[in-house]
């Protein structure tokens, strides 16, 4: 569902857009507006009469502050070696930024090309996040962003159990719901206590775009805004468990290829996957909820990786066994 603040912010018409794209060298450019999320924020792609492009991006005033924090993010991405959209030109007192552009199509795009093909990418994808995760812990927090903590990793999960497992009879009120909510607080008390890197926080295929030229696959990453400081598997987790689901077996050849494996072992991957999953099958109902019904497809998939997960940890195995059979009539053929 759409604000009436942001059915009335329409920055294509304002000129100074123009006069910023020219800014950054596309001369004479058009620009065709870009689906974007929910957010208030607008996407345009620039294409100059010589054929380059650029993507705009505008901010209303209520998220100024999210500029600034992209800008900062930017920065400390592109210090750590990770492949951002280089900044072109930008009006922050407007709202505007004009960014490099990556390409058309993101790797949750390119996924009927198959696992074969999209390994190097999935590598790639690992080598920058362990870039990100080597960025200064004080420069990350100073963005300002709230860390994954226990608090905010819990309050996550529970706004899936408040939004999806309650209201679609996948948990029951009662002694079943306590178990579950018992199980995750101490799953996501056991994460706030790990030492935290930085985190892209949505680090997954729908962010991460194929880029370069030649047989060596790299990766774009884009909406860093949201850095922060988290649990050092939750990026890792995310890629792996959100919208493509890579088999387990691949996902353990890869972190193997990358050579980085967090310290914490596997139980703490698994804990983050689980959470990771969890949070995203709930984020896809509200986006349902509030008009935006395109990824209710995920949620299956999506609970049944969190079930497989939370059957991996101590905190989780008892109660995902008690639900497995439920969840997995209910929501089949599409749970995996």
């Amino acid at each position: 569902m759409t604000t009436r603040a942001s059915e009335a912010f329409a920055p294509w018409s304002d000129p100074r857009v123009g006069e910023l794209v020219a800014a950054a060298g596309l001369r004479q450019a058009v620009w065709t507006p870009l689906a974007g999320d929910l957010s208030a924020r607008r996407y345009a792609r620039a294409r100059a009469r010589d054929g380059r492009t650029a993507i705009v991006a505008a901010y209303p005033d209520a998220l100024r502050a999210q500029l600034d924090r992209y800008l900062a993010a930017t920065e400390l991405c592109h210090d750590a070696g990770v492949r951002v959209p280089a900044v072109l030109a930008a009006d922050v007192p407007a709202g505007l930024v004009v960014l490099e552009d990556l390409g058309p199509r993101t790797l949750w795009e390119e996924a009927g090309r198959g696992w074969a093909a999209l390994a190097p990418y999935y590598r790639a994808a690992l080598a920058s996040a362990r870039r990100i995760a080597g960025i200064p812990l004080a420069a990350v927090a100073a963005l300002g962003n709230p860390p994954l903590d226990a608090v905010l990793l819990l309050r996550e999960v529970e706004i899936t159990i408040e939004v999806l497992l309650l209201p679609r009879g996948l948990l029951r009120a009662g002694e079943e719901e306590e178990r579950l909510r018992a199980a995750l607080t101490g799953l996501c008390r056991h994460l706030g206590r790990v030492a935290p890197v930085a985190c892209h926080r949505d680090y997954m295929v729908r962010n991460l775009l194929p880029v370069g030229d030649g047989e060596v696959a790299a990766v774009g990453v884009i909406d860093h805004q949201d850095l922060r400081l988290g649990p050092p598997w939750y990026d890792l987790a995310s890629l792996c468990n959100d919208s493509l689901f890579p088999p387990p077996e691949l996902v353990e050849v890869w972190l193997d290829d990358a050579g980085w494996r967090p310290a914490g072992g596997p139980d703490d991957y698994h804990r983050a996957a689980a959470q990771r999953c969890l949070k995203a099958a709930g984020t896809f109902a509200s986006f349902a909820a509030r008009g935006e019904p395109r990824h209710l497809p995920l949620v299956a998939p999506t609970l049944g990786r969190a079930l497989a997960h939370l059957e991996r940890v101590p905190e989780g195995v008892a109660i995902a066994g008690a639900l497995a059979p439920r969840w997995r009539r209910a929501l089949a053929p599409g749970l995996c």
